[in-house]
């Protein structure tokens, strides 16, 4: 029993391994990193944080990311709930190829639209701003909403539907005032999936933009001097951008808890 019971510390104990490690570099030098070993900086410093914080390039490409991961987050969910609903509650010709062929454009690598969305938002002009990422993004997040959003309808019964609509309820206010609120753990899930996708995904983020919408991911692969890496900088910023993924799943947490226990997650 006493193993089985330390089982899930050492468990816990690599995972958060990398997040310490991660947060005591921020704090070093990049030469102290470079020196050597050291569980704890030797000698404390706050300058890479400063320098995020001071510096336009840094702190814009936080705000960058955190406007198209909203607008992307937000699209995606808006257009999958009614496609979902389509799914779970009607029956059509090609139903399930569709379904099909919106999980194959899920599956398929970024980098297969790298080029192809590159061409088109340069072309209609588009290119380096955050609605060319957050569509870009929808590519991949409108699938996997769909996925999960229609696991979750289905499983309310259709007598719901029917019920709303003898009380005389047209379909948009059955939708927004008894269905969402029906399946707003699956809403939930929904939206951490795909914020946390946007967050981190970085070829279509990084190809897409240049200089007024570049996300943090792509500062990040910019900090090469005549030095070399800064690495206590990129510690910092790593350790920056956890912090909004972390406030999403401290509150959707009830939500995917439930989405494992109902939904297709």
């Amino acid at each position: 029993m006493r193993k089985r019971s330390l089982l899930p510390i050492v468990y816990i104990f690599f995972l958060m391994l990398p997040i310490y490690w991660l947060v005591t570099m921020s704090f070093k030098t990049t030469n102290e990193i470079l020196g050597g070993f050291s569980l704890f900086p030797q000698a404390f410093t706050l300058e890479n944080y400063i320098k995020i914080f001071t510096d336009s390039t840094w702190y814009n490409g936080y705000i960058n990311s955190i406007i198209y991961v909203v607008i992307n987050t937000l699209l995606s969910v808006s257009v999958a709930l009614p496609a979902a609903y389509a799914f779970s509650r009607y029956r059509f010709l090609g139903d399930k190829h569709l379904f099909f062929w919106l999980l194959t454009n899920r599956m398929a690598p970024a980098a297969v639209f790298a080029l192809p969305f590159l061409q088109l938002y340069s072309a209609v002009g588009l290119f380096d701003t955050h609605i060319a990422v957050a569509l870009a993004h929808t590519l991949f997040n409108v699938p996997l909403a769909v996925w999960i959003l229609e696991g979750f309808m289905s499983g309310v019964p259709k007598e719901l539907d029917e019920t709303a609509y003898v009380d005389g309820y047209s379909f948009p206010r059955f939708f927004v005032k008894i269905f969402i609120p029906t399946i707003a753990a699956g809403i939930g899930v929904a939206c951490f999936f795909c914020f946390m996708f946007s967050w981190v995904e970085m070829l279509l983020a990084k190809t897409l933009t240049s200089v007024d919408a570049k996300p943090i991911v792509a500062t990040m692969t910019r900090t090469a001097s005549t030095s070399g890496y800064e690495l206590g900088l990129l510690a910092a910023a790593g350790t920056l951008t956890i912090i909004p993924g972390a406030f999403v799943i401290y509150f959707v947490r009830n939500y995917i808890a439930k989405g494992f226990a109902l939904g297709r997650v």
